[in-house]
């Protein structure tokens, strides 16, 4: 792309009288070039790329916004041509690496994904051009730094399929265990176990889009500070726990 200086600069030489070789070999510009500004001397504006309609798999994509506000990033290529969509996600959990990549192939617009191994994890990435408009979210700076919250198509996605976006926190930040206690029986203390689900987040926009969603679905919670920090979020009454099973499980 040739600024309008240079155009006009080699115009200006054929106004002379000089032949099109002649101009061309001066400059470096071919004779097609030289012709063309002949009728149109400014460059034509440069179009940029359409913006992707919201994805049509919105199942998948309800899951991976939860895996991304979890443990993801989106990162510019070095050259400015696209941006990276890298999702962590521990050694441990080899099925919740094979859903992670299964979802950013059926999210990316060109189908890709690919697995990088690091010490402990294994990132899941995708490029494309479009990750900073699928997850407007993106923005300088950590995530709890910064206000995070859904855009109405992305609000409405979830509300159709709430069940897969606390699926998608939960295999980020949260986890499945198994509680106890002890209480008097018969005159005889015994220990007494219960399982529970856990979201760790420090993000209070993230917590409360969690919180907001397990309120839709009847789901019951609790915060449960620790340490004096308030970033987890407790589901520990029977029923709710029963749901959250049904629904979502541990990690695998």
């Amino acid at each position: 792309m040739y600024d309008l200086s240079t155009r006009k600069r080699a115009l200006a030489l054929v106004a002379q009288g000089r032949s099109l070789n002649s101009v061309s070999r001066e400059t470096g510009i071919s004779r097609a070039a030289i012709r063309s500004w002949r009728d149109r001397l400014e460059p034509l504006p440069r179009m940029a790329p359409p913006e992707p309609e919201p994805p049509a798999d919105e199942c998948q994509y309800a899951y991976l916004l939860g895996l991304y506000l979890g443990d993801g990033c989106i990162s510019c290529h070095p050259r400015g041509t696209g941006y990276y969509l890298r999702i962590a996600c521990a050694n441990s959990w080899p099925g919740l690496i094979e859903a992670c990549e299964i979802a950013m192939r059926a999210i990316n617009p060109s189908g890709c994904a690919s697995r990088t191994q690091a010490q402990g994890y294994v990132s899941v990435v995708s490029y494309s051009r479009h990750w900073p408009h699928l997850f407007p979210q993106h923005g300088p700076g950590k995530k709890h730094e910064r206000r995070i919250a859904l855009e109405p198509w992305q609000q409405a996605i979830v509300d159709a399929h709430p069940w897969e976006f606390i699926r998608g926190l939960i295999h980020s930040d949260g986890c499945r265990i198994t509680n106890w206690t002890t209480r008097m029986v018969a005159g005889e203390r015994k220990r007494y176990e219960y399982p529970r689900y856990f979201f760790t987040n420090v993000s209070e926009d993230i917590r409360r889009l969690y919180t907001d969603t397990l309120d839709k679905l009847g789901v019951e919670w609790t915060h449960c500070t620790r340490n004096g920090n308030p970033f987890n979020t407790s589901v520990a009454r029977r029923d709710s726990v029963a749901l959250m099973d049904a629904h979502v499980g541990p990690k695998y």
